[in-house]
């Protein structure tokens, strides 16, 4: 691909983890790149070391995206700009652990618009125009926890699981179209999401529980350009899915109950 040509890609949640190493990888296969945050700052620092490293054009958008006009402000100025977006990389999320009753009614709806309103919108909105132009693909972030209907994680898992059913159905509507669409379903990854001291991250990564943000965003755009419609990324969150949702209720239900674990339900 050559670069500072007309493909773009659009990345949300792309100023920090995940969605960081996304625009970066994208920039370095001659994509230019749109990078979407609420951090401005962090932002406009990702955008200006794209620009450094790589031979192509960046534009840092601010942008809230739990609004529900976010989807179609961001379609109006690329279509405005001149922009064709051809690889749209839904990512932008936030991570949620805690009982519904704990949980504030902003949360929640910022997980919605995140995890649902929004992204359901771009993929309308820039899905119809790649599929006019007959080429596109679009990567979905979803979570290993869509098979993890457990207690502390109801409001994630669902808005998880509604990314999960959408995708699987938007994936038979858009490839006659030459448009791919691509699922990931990660576990645990290395990034600021989680607050853990570099003690506890370098043997979680090391035994295969964490994985690097660099690689899987790497793994995950191979699937997508080879056009997968599924990715579980790591052998550890391979088997978990698979073990977990055979766990008996009951199980669980005792592990509520443990003394050390009880205060938290």
């Amino acid at each position: 691909m050559t670069p500072n040509d007309n493909r773009w890609a659009l990345v949300t949640g792309g100023s920090s983890g995940i969605g960081r190493c996304y625009a970066e990888q994208l920039a370095e296969m001659g994509y230019n790149i749109i990078t979407v945050s609420n951090n401005q700052e962090q932002n406009q620092e990702v955008a200006e070391q794209i620009k450094r490293t790589s031979a192509v054009r960046v534009v840092a958008l601010y942008k809230d995206l739990s609004d529900p006009k976010s989807a179609e402000e961001l379609h109006e100025y690329c279509t405005n700009e001149g922009l064709e977006v051809e690889v749209l990389i839904n990512n932008a999320g936030i991570l949620l652990f805690d009982i519904l009753d704990r949980t504030s009614d902003k949360t929640i709806n910022t997980a919605i618009g995140l995890h649902v309103h929004t992204p359901t919108l771009l993929c309308k909105l820039f899905g119809r125009d790649m599929c006019r132009r007959g080429r596109g693909h679009i990567l979905i972030m979803s979570s290993a926890t869509v098979r993890l209907a457990y207690p502390t994680i109801a409001v994630y898992n669902a808005t998880k699981s509604y990314l999960r059913n959408f995708a699987a159905s938007l994936w038979f509507e858009l490839r006659h179209h030459g448009v791919s669409v691509t699922t990931v379903y990660p576990g645990a990854i290395d990034t600021p999401l989680y607050s853990l001291e570099d003690k506890y991250r370098r043997p979680l990564r090391a035994l295969g529980v964490m994985m690097a943000p660099e690689k899987l965003a790497r793994k995950a755009l191979r699937r997508m350009f080879r056009r997968r419609k599924n990715y579980t990324p790591g052998l550890f969150t391979k088997i978990v899915v698979r073990i977990a949702p055979i766990i008996p209720d009951r199980v669980i239900l005792w592990v509520m109950r443990h003394p050390k674990l009880r205060h938290l339900f």
